[in-house]
């Protein structure tokens, strides 16, 4: 049966030297072999391998919708447009 880290819960093969709890690779230090919650090196552990973010999100952003892109303008008609039939020319007086 595989422990998990008593920290966040991923697999754990290795226990804190101080209070004994069951730590990942993440949650254990290197240098003194204790759990990131006892150990007092000033070295950084590793960040989780999955860390979970609970990001606020104000109230405004969450009740509007995001606004569309606005539209490109259409095109309007072309002021001298060229006859279709080369034939159909009519002289202007």
């Amino acid at each position: 049966m595989p422990f998990t880290c008593s920290i966040c819960g991923e697999e754990s093969t290795r226990i804190c030297v101080r209070c004994t709890k069951d730590a990942c690779d993440n949650h254990l230090c290197e240098k003194c072999l204790r759990c990131s919650d006892c150990c007092e090196c000033e070295v950084k552990l590793s960040d989780p391998v999955r860390m979970m973010v609970h990001a606020a999100v104000p109230d405004t952003a969450a009740a509007a919708p995001p606004e569309p892109a606005p539209e490109p303008p259409m095109p309007g008609p072309d002021p001298d447009p060229a006859p279709e039939d080369p034939d159909l020319i009519v002289p202007q007086e």
